[in-house]
């Protein structure tokens, strides 16, 4: 993981703050809490919980141990990339207010100790689904690390503004690394998932840098609202809604998404047009902010909701199919 890197700005009032991978910023006087930190357990426990979805709506006969471990891998695989990218960014994390209170950049964990760290879980968790799971499912997994502690991390983050657009393809994988894990294989209702999720991350994560641009331009990030300017990034996010929205529609017609998918599905997405609409049309002023706010707030809300509409219909066998709806042959 420890790669040379010398990072260019895409333009000149975007210089990268530091070249190089990050030092450690003072000696450590890290605590338990301070690794768990390091794995971003908010961002695990979406993994998890994407990943789950992404099991029961294939409804394979896995052993429920199998899953469990599996799932514990996949848990700890996206910990490490916490880690890594923690790592990788300190310099960054100390300019920016939301995270300057992070392990490293607080000097509480040293940029060493957090690259070993996030090694030693990356080889542990994919080690331990490729002898639990599979090696396919293992070798996804590795990939998945790798793409977003190296690709996004070190790569696209600092060098484009469509940093979160490609690098939201990270965030995506978990259901289908679970569907690998239990089928050895992929499937339709996996990869609309990852389809729902990497739409969703443009949407989420650029109303939050419309609000937080001052940050981004201190660390040197190049977000596109600070590249192209908040009216563009207002653009893009409605634009990207447009497309977000179907998709969240698309497990009707293909048969996995029920009549409580259906109706909770359609008015979430209405919700969703409505919001991307007003980040769209407020342009100027606190309540531009507010809106902005109340979509990134509600990205969160509405993801957590589809995908626990999935695990009801499908984990606990509340799934009544809409007929009419469905294309022929999928249900």
């Amino acid at each position: 993981m420890s790669m040379s890197q010398s990072l260019t700005a895409t333009t000149d009032t975007y210089a990268t703050p530091m070249a190089g991978a990050p030092r450690a910023i003072g000696g450590s006087t890290a605590e338990a809490g301070d690794f768990l930190a390091l794995l971003k357990p908010r961002v695990m426990f979406l993994v998890v919980f994407t990943a789950l979805v992404g099991m029961v709506v294939v409804e394979s006969a896995v052993h429920p141990v199998v899953a469990f471990a599996a799932l514990l891998a996949i848990a700890v695989g996206a910990g490490a990339s916490g880690a890594l990218n923690m790592w990788w960014d300190a310099d960054i994390d100390a300019v920016m207010t939301r995270t300057r209170k992070r392990p490293i950049p607080a000097g509480r964990v040293s940029g060493g100790e957090a690259l070993a760290f996030g090694l030693t879980l990356s080889v542990g968790s994919v080690l331990t689904l490729g002898l639990v799971a599979n090696w396919f499912a293992a070798a996804f997994l590795a990939f998945t690390i790798f793409f977003y502690a190296v690709i996004y991390s070190m790569w696209l983050k600092r060098a484009t503004p469509q940093n979160i657009v490609i690098g939201g393809a990270a965030g995506a994988f978990p259901p289908m690394v679970a569907d690998a894990a239990v089928t050895g294989t992929l499937g339709i209702e996996t990869l609309v998932l990852f389809a729902i999720i990497f739409l969703w991350t443009p949407p989420h994560f650029w109303a939050l840098a419309l609000v937080k641009s001052g940050d981004y331009a201190r660390a040197g990030v190049p977000m596109l609202p600070n590249v192209k300017g908040a009216d563009e990034t207002r653009r893009q996010i409605w634009l990207y809604t447009l497309v977000f929205v179907p998709a969240t529609l698309a497990p009707i017609p293909l048969g996995f998404g029920g009549l409580a998918y259906t109706v909770i599905g359609g008015l979430t997405a209405l919700a969703m047009l409505g919001l991307a609409w007003r980040v769209y049309r407020i342009r100027e002023g606190e309540e531009a902010m507010k809106a902005a706010q109340r979509l990134f707030g509600f990205t969160i809300l509405h993801l957590f909701i589809l995908f626990a509409v999935l695990l009801a219909e499908h984990g606990l066998g509340l799934y009544s199919a809409v007929p009419a709806l469905v294309i022929p042959g999928m249900a």
